[in-house]
Parts: structure tokens; sequence; C-alpha cells
């Protein structure tokens, strides 16, 4: 069972995502979180089983998505070890994807919204 965190402040968006994701994949868990800041936290006092995906958006108010992944540096490896993060965002900004291109942490970068094509590759690989 796969355990998913949904970061974007957008409610609508964030709705859509998890009822493709529970589409697509058999039984997942689907956590989401408005506030990056929330999210955070959320991820250093989470008990469960750790977390497989976590979808991040960029623009968000209060903390962007650049600014988390600087705080989720701060997290203990044993709670984000095996963490796939994805960038899934509005933005075209080539500067964005380069950024994220380079950035250790990410691993894939994708325009919203999800769809199943995007999952399955998601997950196979």
């Amino acid at each position: 069972m796969k355990r998913i965190l949904l970061i974007d402040d957008d409610y609508p968006t964030n709705y859509y995502n998890e009822k493709m994701l529970k589409k697509v994949l058999e039984n997942p868990v689907v956590i989401k979180m408005e506030n990056a800041e929330e999210a955070l936290t959320f991820l250093i006092n989470e008990k469960e089983e750790k977390i497989d995906y976590i979808f991040l958006d960029i623009n968000m108010p209060e903390m962007n998505g650049w600014e988390f992944l600087e705080s989720y540096k701060k997290v203990p490896d044993s709670k984000k070890a095996d963490t796939l993060i994805i960038m899934l965002t509005t933005s075209l900004n080539p500067h964005d994807r380069k950024k994220a291109e380079q950035d250790p942490l990410i691993n894939d970068f994708l325009t919203k919204p999800l769809n199943k094509e995007k999952i399955e590759k998601i997950i196979s690989t």
C-alpha cells in the first residue's frame, strides 16, 4: 500500500489528484495538506509508516515548495528514507524546471494535473 502526501494550497487540485491516485493505484493512503509548514510538522511527527511519495506544489503562500525543500533537509533521515518527491506545478518557468533537475531531493518535475500516464510513469521508475 502506497502512502502519498499531496502538498498544494489549492483544495480542488488536491481533491482531483487524490481521486486520480485512487483510480490508478490499488488502495493508496492519500494525505492532503494545503500548507507546506503543516506538512513539515506532519512529516516530523508522523508515527505511521513512511511516506512513499510527496507531490509538492511550488507556488504556495507562507512557505513555497522551494522553502519546503530547504526545511525538509532537516527532517530526520529515518523519516524520509526512500521517499520520492515530485514537483507538481503549473509553473512553465524554465528556471523552475532547471532548479528542480539540479536538486537531489526532487525525483521528477510534472505539470498539473495528475493523470493516469503520469502516475504510471512515476510508479514504474
